[in-house]
């Protein structure tokens, strides 16, 4: 590691220590008045064993097994819960003690005009480490509920979209999409077979996967392949793939072993019963007439532009209706929506919503924004539509927060004067 990032090391180190010294002050006031010795060390000592060492239980994971694995990437949700937690409780201790150090210059000002040299700065009030305690509870079950249960709290969206060109067999066509599913990632068979079944249960006439099936190395998928083959539409199930897919984030011994492991992938698609989109394709038919599915492989900024959308549309008309499955929202903004071909309805996923956030009525905002623009839902541009999935899955924070798993339905609608 070069200096410049030891000297950042040092100083990240240092300022976490000074907030866990800083709470531990908050700590010592909660406990000032346990009437039990070795239950007011033990809870003051515990502290320090939780804040001293999860970061090293991290560190050995990360050693031992990398940043994917779900053991350290449940430990390292741990210390996200406790951070923020901590976070919360300093902010409150602190408003205290601007007070405290307002009202102490005060008392200074006063003595020293009566020529009093006495103590002029009041003491830490229980109150405010009682308040901080009660607020940091609220991110802390937040937290905890998104690690516990909140990653598997699949919510289904639906969207109606009116298009004026859309065939007429095809008012009222239904696509459900899942997107992100990070296999690698899951932990509970159980509460993934459900979401296959909720998926299911919505009987859409397409059904589509708009990538990152593993977080790295296609062994992920090996035991969730027969959960997901469950997965059946009349009109057939397809999918492309994302970033994670290509294996770029794992360390591997040769050029020809990354490109196996993609191979795999790929076969794993087919077991899944999904048709594995790459820059193509096909033509969806329904009472005579039809419209595009077309599937790029990963175009994103920043994340690799793989993805060829003018050989996509290889031998489709122009007026043809077109529906584009490509996983980076980023692709819409910087090429799909400017094309030189009208391109009706884009399906991306990606963001994941950040997997934490607040969603309710007249508010909805997660940290993810500021990156994506376009981040979760429907957003459109000159009658160009695009549907962000927020993921099915979950990987690096093992949780969600505000930002539930995603099954999204999509109904197509045509227009007209009627209507």
């Amino acid at each position: 590691m070069r200096i410049g990032g030891l000297i950042f090391l040092a100083i990240v180190i240092g300022l976490l220590f000074l907030m866990d010294w800083y709470v531990f002050q908050g700590i010592k006031s909660l406990t000032s008045n346990l009437q039990s010795s070795p239950l007011k060390q033990g809870i003051r000592w515990a502290h320090w064993l939780i804040s001293l060492g999860l970061p090293l239980v991290i560190a050995v994971l990360y050693v031992k097994s990398g940043r994917m694995n779900p053991y350290f990437m449940f430990m390292g949700s741990l210390f996200i819960t406790m951070f923020i937690t901590k976070a919360v409780f300093v902010a409150v201790l602190m408003g205290g003690d601007v007070y405290r150090l307002a009202e102490g210059g005060i008392n200074w000002l006063a003595d020293h005009t009566v020529g009093n040299k006495g103590n002029f700065m009041p003491g830490r009030r229980k109150f405010v480490s009682q308040l901080a305690l009660g607020v940091a509870v609220i991110p802390f079950t937040s937290f905890l509920y998104g690690i516990t249960k909140g990653k598997y709290l699949f919510k289904v969206h639906r969207h109606t979209l009116w298009f004026d060109d859309l065939p007429a067999a095809f008012d009222g066509f239904t696509i459900t999409q899942i997107s992100d599913v990070h296999s690698g990632s899951f932990d509970d068979m159980d509460a993934v077979r459900r979401g296959v079944e909720m998926v299911n249960a919505q009987q859409s006439d397409l059904f589509v996967f708009t990538g990152d099936l593993v977080n790295s190395v296609a062994s992920e998928f090996d035991r969730w392949v027969d959960v997901f083959k469950e997965i059946k539409a009349l009109h057939g199930q397809f999918s492309i793939l994302g970033n994670h897919d290509y294996g770029d984030y794992h360390a591997w011994p040769s050029a020809e072993a990354k490109l196996a492991n993609l191979e795999q992938l790929k076969k794993h698609h087919a077991s899944a019963g999904f048709r594995l989109l790459l820059d193509e394709n096909v033509e969806i038919e329904k009472d005579g007439e039809k419209i595009n599915l077309l599937g790029v492989e990963n175009w994103g900024i920043g994340f690799g532009q793989r993805g060829n959308l003018r050989k996509a549309l290889t031998g489709v008309q122009p007026e043809n209706f077109k529906v584009l499955l490509s996983h980076d929202p980023s692709h819409w903004d910087k090429e799909v929506k400017n094309f030189d071909q009208h391109v009706h309805l884009t399906l991306s996923g990606h963001t994941h919503g950040m997997q934490m956030g607040v969603e309710i009525p007249g508010l909805r905002w997660s940290p993810v924004k500021y990156r994506y623009p376009k981040w979760a839902g429907i957003y459109e541009e000159a009658g160009k539509y695009i549907n962000v999935n927020r993921g099915f899955g979950y990987l690096g924070f093992a949780g969600r927060v505000g930002i539930w798993p995603e099954i999204t339905v999509l109904e197509l609608k045509r227009k007209t004067e009627a209507s």
